[in-house]
């Protein structure tokens, strides 16, 4: 079966506001969902990882040429479209991963109400997809 990454990034959805912003009980609401929805996917077997990250003022950025790394302080906090975290999922198909994207998705905010946050699917690449690279080539 295929797998799909589902990728959840800072932005708010359709809220204003981010989740530094929301009240504490809207926080608990919010990561209740998400604990919900792992631990079903995890009973249908189709829940692979998930992980949330660290925010951005954390992150560093690393390059390298072979010799001594070079470190920066990197992503700056107002790039919303950096990951905050994911789901690997083993699915089907590419519809049954839209779906559960659309489910996290739904996450609530403030309110209660779904942030709406756009989630993007990716297909993890697989041994025919590098074997159709090569003979491409």
């Amino acid at each position: 079966m295929p797998k799909y990454l589902l990728i959840v990034d800072y932005r708010n959805g359709v809220f204003d506001t981010g989740f530094d912003d929301w009240e504490p009980g809207e926080v608990r609401a919010h990561l209740d969902y998400y604990r919900a929805l792992n631990a079903e996917l995890l009973d249908s077997g189709e829940l692979v990882d998930h992980h949330a990250l660290t925010g951005p003022e954390f992150a560093k950025e690393v390059t390298g040429d072979g010799g001594a790394p070079v470190v920066t302080d990197g992503v700056f906090p107002e790039s919303k479209e950096m990951l905050a975290g994911f789901q690997l999922v083993e699915v089907a198909d590419e519809r049954r991963a839209v779906e559960i994207a659309a489910r996290v998705s739904a996450v609530p905010g403030p309110g209660g109400k779904p942030i709406q946050q756009p989630i993007v699917v990716r297909r993890v690449m697989d041994q025919t997809d590098f074997e159709a690279i090569t003979a491409e080539r």
